[in-house]
């Protein structure tokens, strides 16, 4: 598993006492976990959020965008629409509808810099029911081409297994925005309703789950389907990981997009079980 040498960031590693959104604590629960989210990420990525348009940005929009954007992480109503924002309306206005979407090869330009082409990815963010905000995160033009590509018969087929309704909501839609075909369950019991009816490529799914662990569910998963690869979610490190009979991949919560691309890439050439 690829690891990054850092320890990941939280909404608390930062002073938001001038900012418009003030002392996290008081921030909506799904607000918190798209900014952690955003905060991990190694792609620039932009969160626009709430009807007054409050901006968040991470450290890598931060450097892309210069002292344009203003004090990282933001946090406050800008005065002028981000150049990505602005670049991707029509993707913008379709997330605020509850879209994913993509806004490929668009030129966004920064200042007196020259304009750089990004495929700008659009995704919405859900809140008491409906969509609170949008992450944007722009990526090389090839970023959803190369997510197709890891299955033959088009984009990847990944059922994620996750009983926090939020975590899952914000993985299932970051991987739609990435190319990749994506469903959520919260129950093993519902996962292999799923499974046995519609062919996944993926099972990835949290190791601690109500009335069976993940590590149950992807055996019985794999007795019924091996040709299924197995990715792994865990706040509690590898403990109950070890030794297992079956390839797979694990990643520690919280894990950064990378690290999940990283081993997307890995199950992609792991052998089946059993061949």
């Amino acid at each position: 598993m690829h690891s990054s040498g850092k320890s990941a960031l939280t909404v608390s590693a930062y002073d938001w006492s001038t900012s418009t959104l003030g002392d996290p604590a008081s921030w909506p629960q799904a607000l918190r976990l798209a900014a952690d989210l955003m905060f991990n990420t190694p792609l620039p990525m932009l969160l626009q959020w709430g009807p007054q348009s409050i901006l968040l940005c991470n450290e890598a929009y931060g450097a892309l965008a210069g002292p344009g954007f203003g004090r990282v992480p933001g946090g406050s109503v800008p005065a002028v629409m981000p150049p990505p924002l602005s670049a991707g309306q029509e993707g913008l206005a379709r997330a605020w509808r509850g879209e994913a979407a993509v806004v490929a090869n668009t030129a966004v330009g920064f200042g007196a810099a020259d304009p750089a082409r990004y495929d700008l990815h659009f995704t919405p963010v859900a809140a008491d029911g409906q969509v609170g905000g949008v992450l944007c995160a722009l990526g090389p033009a090839s970023a959803v081409e190369t997510a197709g590509a890891l299955d033959e018969g088009g984009a990847l087929q990944i059922l994620v297994v996750e009983d926090n309704l939020d975590s899952q909501y914000l993985v299932c839609e970051m991987l739609k925005a990435f190319g990749y075909e994506a469903d959520g369950v919260a129950h093993p019991d519902d996962a292999l309703a799923r499974l046995a009816g519609k062919r996944y490529q993926v099972l990835f799914t949290d190791v601690s789950l109500p009335g069976m662990s993940g590590v149950d569910l992807a055996r019985e998963s794999l007795r019924r389907h091996p040709h299924l690869k197995v990715i792994f979610a865990s706040g509690y490190g590898d403990m109950l990981l070890r030794h297992l009979e079956f390839p797979y991949q694990s990643l520690q919560k919280p894990y950064e997009l990378d690290q999940l691309q990283d081993a997307l890439n890995k199950v992609a050439g792991q052998p089946r079980v059993g061949a």
